[in-house]
This record gives structure tokens, sequence and C-alpha cells, in this order.
């Protein structure tokens, strides 16, 4: 067993879109749920960095949320396929991760949450999702695939993984990696430290002004979604804010990677990550050609933005 679990095409599992479409969507409006519990007590970051969920050896979590004095922490287990709510008091709740609506999952949450004198008031609005039904009244969408779940966690702790290694090449800002609930993806971000044009494109469910602070300054972002209605296959992305002139005609790698006009970004296939001969590598090679893309064609100071991939147990030459 361990053998068949160190391949490749074990540790990179298949996930098409299509197999787990309904799961995605209940999944990801589930996750919305939970992000937007974090969003109502945490002190608001820069770029919106106090929102997103993390990757763990469980599933996702958002990580201590303060409430008053006391603390406590809501983690999808993708493992064991519940939902716990911890408190630092040592109280707790649990919910099962099973099929049920999103309208179910909401009320419960709600309820758990104020047994445990946690009593917490969100926006029951999705965000970036057109003509999305109120949490609350959404008795639609329902559907949860233990297989399929479990396999989009083993995807993210892969993709983590490497995200985390790619971000040791940078010493200017750049943001942890972490999972944006809105728009369903595990990303990072760098900063090359200068300004950017106001940020005016509309996004449903967001005010403009989490949207202007959110790309105030100039960004080389990059990440992986599972899929969705404008792009039903799970993909690497990486875009740049703003866009950089002849930005598309920079040459990127690996293979398979292109420049897509509809969504203004480069992307590559999952599949075409999971399937080479060393993951890790072709993937690092989309993330750190596209990063170039970005920083040459936007005459970023790379000389004092980047370094050389960090390795364990060596500290980093000044």
């Amino acid at each position: 067993m361990a053998g068949t679990m160190s391949r490749p095409e074990s540790l990179w599992p298949e996930l098409p879109y299509e197999a787990w479409q309904e799961t995605c969507t209940t999944l990801h409006l589930w996750t919305q749920i939970v992000g937007k519990v974090r969003l109502a007590h945490t002190p608001w970051l820069n770029h919106g960095w106090h929102v997103p969920l993390y990757v763990t050896s469980r599933g996702l979590a958002t990580s201590p949320i303060p409430y008053g004095s006391r603390s406590f922490e809501i983690v999808f287990d993708f493992n064991t396929h519940v939902l716990d709510i911890d408190v630092n008091d040592g109280s707790s709740r649990r919910l099962a991760l099973r099929p049920r609506t999103v309208a179910d999952f909401y009320e419960q949450l709600m309820r758990a949450l104020s047994e445990l004198d946690l009593a917490t008031s969100i926006s029951e609005r999705p965000c970036e999702i057109a003509d999305a039904t109120p949490f609350g009244r959404d008795r639609i969408h329902s559907a949860y695939d233990a297989g399929y779940a479990h396999r989009f966690w083993r995807a993210l702790v892969q993709v983590d993984r490497v995200l985390k290694l790619f971000r040791t090449g940078f010493i200017g800002k750049s943001s942890p990696v972490h999972f944006f609930w809105g728009s369903f993806d595990l990303a990072v971000t760098r900063f090359s430290g200068r300004s950017a044009p106001p940020f005016t494109t509309p996004v449903p469910g967001l005010a403009a002004a989490v949207m202007r602070e959110a790309y105030s300054h100039e960004v080389s972002s990059a990440g992986f979604w599972p899929g969705n209605s404008a792009l039903p296959w799970p993909a690497f992305y990486s875009y740049a804010y703003p866009l950089p002139t002849q930005f598309k005609e920079q040459p990127v790698q690996p293979q398979g990677a292109s420049y897509n006009e509809a969504l203004g970004e480069f992307v590559l296939p999952y599949e075409a990550v999971r399937t080479a001969s060393d993951p890790e590598a072709a993937l690092l090679s989309f993330l750190t050609s596209t990063y170039e893309a970005a920083a040459i064609r936007g005459s970023w100071d790379r000389s004092r933005l980047e370094c050389a991939l960090g390795r364990c147990g060596v500290p980093r030459e000044s």
C-alpha cells in the first residue's frame, strides 16, 4: 500500500469536474458560510488576508477566530467527513458532512455556534456568485460525495506544498498560501511594491471598496481551482494586475500552459500536472515562468525582490 500511495498518480488524484460538479458547488457554499463566520469576528487585514481558510492535515480550517476573550476554530475534516467547532475553553460541537441543503447546513452551524455562546450574524448573500440564492433559502444545492471531497482535499495538500515552496523564492511582500472561499481557490500572491490603479470591475456580492483594497498594489497571483461553469475542468492559473503590456505574449512553461483570453490569465490543466513524470517540477515551472512574465513585462525590480528557493534547516544568506 505504501508503494502505491507514493506514485504521482496517487498523490495527485483524478478530479474530473463533471463527476463532482454538484458536490463542488455545495461545498463552495458551505465554505462561504464558515468563511463569513471568520470574517464577522476578525479585524480587517490588508488585501482581505483575514478571510481565507487554510489547508491542514485534516482538511480546511479557519485558524483561531477571536470572540471577546475566547477563541474558536472551525475545521472541515475530509478524512472523517465532519465539521468540528472547537473552543479554547474545551467546549465543542460537531456536524456531519453529508448530503444536506445549504439552508440546513447554515441553520445547523448557526445553532451550534449559539449553543457554544458564540452567537454570530453573517450576510446570507454568497460572494462572487452571480444571482446566488441566500444561504438560508438555498434548498437546491445539497450534494456531498465524500469520495470526491476527499480527493479535492488530497489535491489541495499537494498544491499547498508546492505553492509554499514557490513562496520561499521571493523576499518582497507576499501573501500566505490561503484558500479563498469566495472564488473557491488556493492562491499565493507576490507584490512588486508599487501602487496599482483603482480596481473598477464589479464582483457579485462584494463591495467596490473591498476589491479596491484587495488590488491596491501591483500583483502577480497564482493558484488552483477545481473548476466552475466558466472553466469546467480543474486548473492552475496565473494573472497580473494591472495587466502588463505584452503579458500574454511572454513564453511560459510547461507544455499545455496557455493564455486564456476570456479569463485574462494563463492557465494550465491540473491533468497536465497530475500526469507529468514530475508533477512538482511541472507546477513550479508554470508558477515561475508566469511570474516572470508579469515581472519582466511589468518591469519589477527583480534583483531586490527575488531569491533562491528555501532549503530545510539552511538560513538564507543575507
